[in-house]
């Protein structure tokens, strides 16, 4: 099993994606890329922590290639909107990509390359990628949240 982990705005939708995926075999939520150790969704939400919504996800690379889950991350948001998504403000919701090693590194520029050329976006991706830090697992409320209610997706 590998892992990946990736911020695209609020994290519920964002784990609702990519546990539609086959071959990820478990996905959570939690934060990651800021100053504050193990805080809260509280903590999270004054935009003070550093910290961006992500979700961790854990996955068979026989199954599924960390290529396939970058496709699912650029889909299921917009990457040209600087920490927001929708209605959603704050560099918690910002557009990141944090990678394990040197082979996720330079597929995820390659990916973002290959994005900002493709003509889709009218305005610059503004994603960072970096080397993927602690991981705060949110809170259980947190976990599987569109799924526990019956939902799909979170997108406006």
């Amino acid at each position: 099993m590998q892992q990946a982990m990736f911020g695209a705005g609020c994290f519920w939708g964002v784990e609702a994606a990519f546990r539609a995926v086959p071959g990820v075999t478990a996905t959570e939520v939690g934060y990651a890329g800021g100053k504050t150790p193990n805080p809260t969704y509280r903590d999270v939400c004054t935009d003070l922590t550093g910290h961006a919504e992500v979700v961790l996800v854990h996955y068979d690379p026989q199954l599924v290639t960390y290529n396939e889950l970058l496709a699912t991350f650029w889909e299921n948001h917009d990457p040209t909107q600087l920490n927001r998504q929708g209605p959603d403000v704050g560099t918690q919701y910002r557009s990141v990509i944090f990678t394990f090693d040197e082979n996720q590194q330079s597929l995820a520029e390659a990916s973002l390359t290959e994005q900002q050329n493709s003509g889709r976006y009218k305005r610059p991706i503004v994603t960072a990628i970096k080397s993927a830090p602690e991981f705060y697992r949110a809170e259980d409320y947190h976990q599987q949240y569109l799924e526990k209610r019956g939902l799909k997706s979170c997108h406006i």
